[in-house]
């Protein structure tokens, strides 16, 4: 059995699992990597090998482009690809042999789907698990950011809010509640508020989801418009970036780092950004100049920032960003825990196993 994998961190994970020649340095290497929440790795890739009669071992090609792709596929059965393109061209490149192409995700927008049912291909999709987490990180920071979460947590005594600077009161409760005592000032909702999702892949679709279950107007933007029905499903209208910053009260960034998405939040969005939006990154941080950034939190442009991860890792504590109330910033959460990923390959390939009997 020969499988093409994309070589990406996580996709690497297949190599150890199916194939006898891999290098004992990664197989150290994802010991270490899920060793605080799976201590007997070896034991758990034993269990699983023992359920894939059908791949099990396997010769696994690790390919970096789309040259090494074409290269790697003569004589292969299956291939796994998260944005490498699979299309006539990869098809004819193996062979005939070719059987499954598995896409690590769910939008198909790299493989020729039509090219694959006419050269009879299965095409297999995954929702993947830490995708899904990253979805509900952001929506997380959103909310804690929303509800002052992160700025009140703890405060219960008049003597804690007053040194953190609230005005804590006593109502008269023979004629109203004793709702927010406390007088804390500027929390809101997400209910009718406009979320903004730059990019609109796997992970932007899956905060949608969620924020449409919250009563959140929904815009996005990328390269390339979505199909009317998947915007539909959605919920989500489309407008360009600078409409998007414009109206938007919480703005979500989704992109993967490139030249070209490097600093696409600069000063220049940051100055047409709503005045008091809440901005949210749980992709890469380079996406937002950090000067830029830091300007705007301190002319009090932002209404709050949340970041995962951070820009350095590991990151200072006398970072100046973590001097602003209204920033939260975790350390590279947002797509924990690591069972995410094993859960995702363990259903990966026993349905690969399943396909390939």
């Amino acid at each position: 059995m020969i499988f093409v994998v994309e070589d990406d961190p996580f996709p690497r994970l297949l190599q150890v699992i199916l194939d006898p020649a891999a290098p004992a340095v990664r197989i150290a290497a994802f010991s270490h990597f899920f060793a605080h929440e799976l201590p007997d790795f070896s034991g758990w890739c034993e269990r699983l090998r023992a359920r894939l009669g059908n791949l099990h071992p396997a010769e696994v090609r690790l390919v970096a482009d789309q040259a090494a792709l074409r290269a790697g596929l003569p004589g292969a059965q299956a291939v796994v690809v998260e944005s490498l393109t699979v299309g006539e061209q990869e098809i004819a490149a193996a062979g005939g042999t070719l059987r499954l192409v598995q896409k690590y995700g769910t939008v198909l927008s790299n493989i020729d789907a039509a090219a694959c049912a006419r050269a009879g291909i299965r095409v297999l999709t995954l929702r993947r698990r830490a995708n899904i987490s990253c979805a509900e990180h952001a929506l997380a920071l959103m909310l804690a950011l929303a509800r002052k979460v992160h700025e009140t947590a703890g405060l219960v005594s008049i003597e804690q809010l007053q040194a953190a600077g609230y005005s804590p009161t006593r109502f008269d409760r023979a004629h109203t509640a004793n709702a927010n005592w406390a007088r804390i000032t500027g929390t809101r909702n997400l209910f009718r508020r406009q979320l903004g999702i730059v990019g609109l892949g796997e992970i932007g679709r899956e905060l949608a989801l969620r924020a449409a279950a919250f009563g959140m107007r929904i815009v996005y933007t990328q390269r390339r418009r979505l199909a009317p029905h998947d915007e539909a499903r959605h919920a989500a209208s489309y407008a360009p970036l600078d409409e998007l910053l414009a109206g938007s009260d919480f703005v979500s960034l989704h992109l993967p780092s490139s030249d070209a998405t490097r600093g696409i939040i600069g000063r220049r969005e940051l100055g047409l950004i709503k005045q008091g939006a809440i901005l949210v990154n749980v992709s890469r941080p380079q996406l937002v100049d950090r000067d830029a950034l830091l300007e705007a939190l301190q002319a009090g442009r932002l209404g709050g920032f949340g970041l995962d991860p951070h820009y350095d890792a590991p990151g200072r504590a006398d970072d100046p960003l973590l001097g602003f109330r209204n920033v939260i910033i975790t350390p590279h959460l947002a797509a924990a825990p690591r069972f995410n990923s094993l859960d995702d390959f363990e259903e990966l390939l026993l349905g690969l196993n399943h396909e390939l009997r």
